[in-house]
């Protein structure tokens, strides 16, 4: 009767309180620029890094992504975490390593996430390495200060919900629009405090790289983390990566990896079910990732709820969601950023000419790479959009790329809040399809008949 979370969290539980808050152990501990306050921490106590063979450090939220001069504060950022990671002896993934990106994508191609693991980073889409099968969750700048000197964090173990995906999804859909879907469902409390488990047809089938997205957005929804059980999609995956177990230990640790499932008659606090086939490409309409409707759809009816983002976002209520001009679109992120992700931009965008100006950056420095050896970057060239190195880039705009105030875009991130990728900045979420379709079209419009004769 035990859940897959469960069953990692009891292999990782130290000891627990009289008010049930556990001491747990962490595998993997990630840090990136926004960790220079958990250092100075520790530095004010004078103390090392517990576990630094366990610590990676990744620079991703300032990594510049275009050629031209670094501002002082990102290069101070920057060069704060490669001094930090190299008076401690951590491994840094800087700016000029091959294996540079975002650290949500370039943990799971280095190997480094691995089933059964317990994972923290001072980031809120931690969640993404769930879809290994992980605990994975983004922790605040104490409790970062305390994993560095201990390898050790307090929580209270959340209850756990599954949400099971059955049937084949249509052409055209993607984790992204499930991701979208059932947050606009259940709201962005709809998980409140919850582990999600995804299963279900829909959910095995999918790609780890499509897991990825499901479970990067599970925070969106409320919830504390996401995860998916391992299976030979997983372990072909992680199979020849550089930090990946090889030899013996690889066939024990999928012997062990395998067990990693949630019992047949395990109990959830709560189960909601979900037809894959209901699912439509869906945008994003408000400021937030649960007002989201099929592309063919129509703007919300003002009122209390809607009203502010309606306003925010200059919306007519009862206009048709497809042809809203876009002024620009954005491909990377995250939750996006994946070399499939940009193959499925590349297939929309092929042959055709983007009405509107817009930027793609890679996930990774190998991400980037690959998509240059396949002709990728040459697709996205030639239609007019920028290619640019990899980075957290326009999804949060730390780094200098942002959207004008005013200026409407359509993009493959994760959050649509006011002001997120700019101040004034109007955002509309959708997959990497979706984003090529309202570049090609200068609009928010449907991508399944520019996808015809394509896949």
């Amino acid at each position: 009767m035990t859940t897959l979370f469960d069953k990692v969290w009891d292999r990782h539980e130290i000891l627990r309180r009289d008010d049930g808050v556990s001491l747990i152990f962490v595998d993997r501990h990630l840090v990136h620029e926004g960790s220079h306050h958990a250092f100075r921490k520790l530095a004010e106590r004078n103390l090392p890094v517990k576990r630094a063979d366990l610590t990676f450090g990744v620079t991703d939220h300032y990594a510049p992504t275009r050629p031209g001069p670094v501002p002082d504060n990102i290069r101070g950022m920057l060069s704060g975490l490669l001094e930090n990671c190299a008076k401690h002896g951590i491994r840094c993934f800087g700016p000029d390593d091959p294996r540079q990106g975002i650290v949500h994508v370039i943990g799971p191609e280095q190997g480094l996430t691995l089933p059964g693991l317990t994972i923290n980073c001072g980031d809120s889409h931690t969640s993404t390495h769930g879809a290994f099968g992980a605990i994975a969750f983004g922790i605040g700048a104490s409790e970062v200060a305390h994993v560095l000197a201990t390898q050790t964090l307090w929580q209270k173990r959340p209850p756990v919900m599954r949400l099971t995906v059955d049937g084949d999804l249509a052409p055209g859909v993607t984790a992204k629009d499930i991701a979208l879907g059932w947050i606009a469902r259940l709201g962005t409390g709809g998980a409140q405090g919850h582990a999600v488990e995804y299963a279900g047809s829909a959910v095995r089938a999918m790609s780890m790289e499509a897991r990825m997205t499901l479970c990067n957005l599970s925070i969106e929804g409320g919830a504390r983390s996401g995860m998916v059980a391992p299976d030979e999609t997983t372990f072909a995956y992680l199979q020849g990566r550089p930090f990946a177990p090889a030899g013996a230990a690889w066939e024990q640790a999928c012997d062990d990896w395998r067990a990693l499932a949630s019992d047949d008659d395990a109990r959830f606090s709560r189960d909601i079910r979900i037809d894959a086939a209901e699912i439509a490409p869906l945008v994003t309409w408000g400021t937030s990732p649960e007002d989201a409707l099929p592309i063919t759809g129509t703007v919300p009816e003002r009122t209390d709820r809607t009203a502010e983002a309606l306003a925010y976002m200059g919306l007519t209520p009862g206009r048709p969601l497809a042809g809203t001009p876009v002024d620009q679109v954005f491909i990377g992120s995250c939750t996006n950023g994946r070399i499939e992700d940009l193959r499925a931009a590349a297939a929309v965008l092929s042959g055709r000419t983007a009405k509107v100006p817009g930027l793609v950056s890679p996930g990774s420095a190998a991400v980037k790479k690959r998509a240059e050896e396949e002709g990728l970057a040459q697709i996205f060239t030639d239609a007019g959009l920028t290619w640019a190195a990899s980075g957290c880039s326009m999804c949060v705009g730390m780094n200098g790329d942002t959207v004008e105030a005013g200026k409407r875009c359509a993009s493959t991130t994760n959050r649509n809040f006011r002001g997120r990728q700019g101040q004034g900045a109007r955002t509309h979420l959708m997959s990497p399809a979706m984003a090529a379709a309202a570049a090609v079209a200068g609009a928010l419009t449907d991508v399944r008949p520019m996808l015809e004769g394509r896949t």
